[in-house]
């Protein structure tokens, strides 16, 4: 019972003492630094401390009680023989404008970094800490120069950023990876800082020209890596796929790497690249599941790009790689690929819910039923069965409780409740939905219920959203010229109500889906002259740059809307890629 009271009062002590040098950095914080300063005092008698000595200094010189501080160092200097104390006096002097004394202390210091190497770091981190950073890179140098087994790159290459060099920042950080390739992905964060999506961009040029030095000089698997990211930064897909190569013939263990930078391709809706990079998986793969999906990805590019008279044709291809692979368990995520083409493409939702519900009597994980499910729920939503749908997805969230799936299909049950009317219910759903762990379902939940909210009690009939809810409907369903009729009617009959902003922005999206470019672009321009201080205001002017940027190429009017949201919209969810993509179109050297 003693021992545990011991330690009880050696666990509040050790709290309270936690609780005052909290208290004492929050006064230092706060510009309060006669309070700072008593309890940096009581924190050292306490428990003396090198951390809090240095606080006590740093706090007298923000006092300007300059000579008090150089008390308090010099005491320290007859206590421990500490090289970096000498900075620290030179500091104070350099404070009192006694410029000539503390130059004659900087160079003392410098002189020890010549008699003992070992002290280096702590000396050139003490002129570091007082922004003295050609001081620093000198102390870095010489100790490095007088001790080979020392590398202070990084530090050198960070002080370089400082002052702009960044030539040298990205060659000291090179040469670091050169003695230490585990610090590669360290140099990536790094560089992000320094190099955009523009190949023109002088910093992208100038690390470009370093990297292939380097490769030149000393082939080295790190070379190839850090120019494959270098490419995927500026969207050079197919160079980044030519150091990928050269990663995967040094060691064939895997081909990670590459399926990795084809489905970043597929996320950038480069096609080309993608189908050359899966084909190259293809014909490199023992594996059953990466061929099954590299197959399954390049038929969804297909799908994506194709007419009408190449459905038939992309139907064949499925039913050869089932007939190669079978349909079992393995296959189950090109099952449901093959079960979403012939609903949603080639309009055959009833041969798409037979072939799902046979994918079912197979031996399914939780998981794998549930997503069989989740797919036949959609079918069934796309034939208007709505409560039919609705089971399936009560099923999942019973059987997979609190999952990502689960969620996503409460989201759907919302999404069914509305396009059939049921507003209260969808909503519902959807305040529950907005603490969603996964981000994506929080934001589409909260759209939703927004759109909701705002449209349902002006109208008692709720006319215009049950209008809306049906085109949105149309819309999932691929009708989309139905949906685009639908909406004009919307435009027409309840002109100036709350819901005409949200039926402009569908149908632009929807113009961009059926490559109807120039509505979409009067759609968007309409939305941001009558609708700037309204909700979606930003997501006009983003998609807007998007296309003037991507499709039209017209960048400076993508320029002047990303400025826009920068400026008008702080608070939008664009804000950080629009900033990234305005500077990068300015030209900007950093990004």
């Amino acid at each position: 019972m003693r021992q545990i009271l011991i330690c009880l009062v050696f666990l509040s002590c050790g709290l309270l003492f936690s609780q005052s040098e909290q208290l004492a950095d929050d006064y230092f914080k706060r510009g309060e630094f006669d309070k700072a300063l008593i309890s940096y005092q009581k924190l050292n008698e306490n428990k003396k401390s090198s951390k809090y000595i240095y606080k006590i200094i740093e706090t007298l010189q923000q006092l300007e009680r300059y000579d008090e501080a150089q008390v308090q160092i010099l005491q320290r200097m007859e206590e421990i023989k500490y090289p970096p104390l000498l900075v620290e006096l030179g500091y104070n002097y350099q404070l009192k404008d006694s410029l000539d004394l503390a130059n004659k202390y900087y160079k003392e210091a410098l002189q020890m970094v010549e008699e003992r190497p070992t002290y280096t770091y702590g000396i050139a981190k003490k002129f570091e800490d007082h922004s003295l950073l050609e001081e620093a890179l000198i102390a870095y140098k010489k100790g490095m120069e007088l001790n080979p087994d020392l590398n202070f790159n990084m530090q050198i290459a960070r002080i370089y950023g400082e002052q702009g060099n960044i030539e040298l920042l990205f060659s000291n950080y090179l040469d670091y990876i050169e003695a230490k390739p585990s610090f590669l992905d360290t140099a990536k964060r790094a560089f992000s800082d320094f190099v955009s999506e523009n190949k023109e961009n002088q910093n992208n040029l100038i690390l470009r020209t370093l990297l292939l030095k380097k490769s030149q000089s000393n082939p080295q698997p790190h070379w190839n890596d850090m120019l494959s990211w270098l490419y995927i930064q500026q969207k050079e897909y197919n160079k980044a796929f030519i150091q990928e190569k050269a990663l995967y013939r040094r060691n064939q263990e895997s081909l990670s790497r590459i399926l990795d930078l084809a489905l970043t391709t597929v996320k950038q809706k480069d096609y080309n690249s993608a189908n050359s990079i899966f084909e190259f998986v293809l014909d490199n793969s023992q594996d059953i599941n990466t061929k099954l999906t590299a197959n399954q990805y390049m038929l969804e590019i297909e799908i994506e790009n194709s007419e009408k008279e190449k459905l038939e044709e992309i139907d064949e291809k499925f039913n050869i790689l089932f007939d190669k692979y079978g349909r079992y368990e393995q296959t189950i995520a090109l099952q449901i690929a093959y079960g979403n083409f012939i609903a949603f493409n080639k309009q055959q939702p009833k041969d798409a819910s037979d072939f799902l519900k046979k994918s079912l009597k197979l031996n399914l994980s939780n998981f794998q039923e549930a997503t069989v499910k989740l797919k036949l729920g959609d079918i069934l939503v796309f034939q208007e069965r709505f409560n039919e749908a609705l089971i399936y997805y009560t099923q999942i969230q019973a059987n997979l409780k609190n999952s990502t799936i689960s969620q996503e299909a409460r989201f759907k049950v919302a999404k069914t409740s509305y396009y059939k009317g049921d507003f209260e219910w969808a909503e519902s759903q959807l305040k529950i939905l907005k603490a969603s762990t996964s981000q994506l379902i929080a934001n589409d939940a909260l759209e939703l219920k927004l759109l909701i909210s705002d449209n349902k009690d002006g109208d008692s009939l709720q006319t215009a959203l049950n209008l809306y809810a049906k085109a949105d409907l149309m819309s999932f369903q691929n009708k989309s010229e139905e949906a685009i009729v639908l909406l004009d009617k919307i435009l027409k009959e309840h002109k100036g109500e709350s819901i005409e902003d949200q039926a402009l922005y569908m149908q632009a999206k929807l113009y961009e889906k059926t490559k109807q470019l120039d509505k979409a672009v009067a759609a968007y321009e309409y939305i941001i002259a009558n609708y700037r201080d309204e909700i979606l205001a930003d997501d006009a002017h983003f998609y807007l740059a998007e296309l003037y940027q991507n499709q039209l190429a017209q960048p400076e009017k993508a320029k002047d809307l990303y400025e826009k949201i920068i400026f008008n919209h702080e608070d939008s969810i664009y804000f950080i890629e629009a900033r990234k993509r305005f500077r990068m179109l300015r030209g900007d050297a950093i990004n």
